[in-house]
């Protein structure tokens, strides 16, 4: 199992990013999919989340109205479109895959990606 993500850097306020998680060994589509952020010395936090197929999204107060989750489950792939960046959006961005399944919990993580904003 590998969630690999990217498009994280450096960016001033104001500014827009759009991350991805390429997912590979198990069965994505199958799976809710959501995005984290940890910032340094804070715990780690739901950022967005999206439902098998996308019937639903649900967003953290904080990026309502600015970030946008999607996914393509012909590629595998999640996506975090991130607009009108603040500082305070700077941290670390974990994918995460998510099943629940007879009773057993699948979860897994990518290794995180930094996006810093700055000017």
């Amino acid at each position: 199992v590998q969630l690999v993500e990217s498009g994280g850097g450096l960016v001033q306020p104001g500014g827009s990013l759009r991350l991805s998680c390429a997912a590979s060994g198990f069965t994505f589509s199958s799976y809710d999919m959501s995005w984290y952020h940890q910032a340094p010395g804070k715990e780690r936090e739901l950022v967005a989340a999206i439902s098998r197929a996308g019937v639903t999204t649900n967003y953290a107060d904080s990026v309502k109205g600015r970030f946008t989750i999607s996914r393509d489950d012909a590629k595998n792939t999640v996506y975090l479109q991130m607009n009108s960046l603040k500082p305070e959006d700077t941290a670390v961005y974990y994918c995460n895959a998510k099943r629940w399944r007879f009773g057993m919990t699948y979860d897994y993580w990518g290794q995180g990606t930094q996006v810093t904003v700055s000017s």
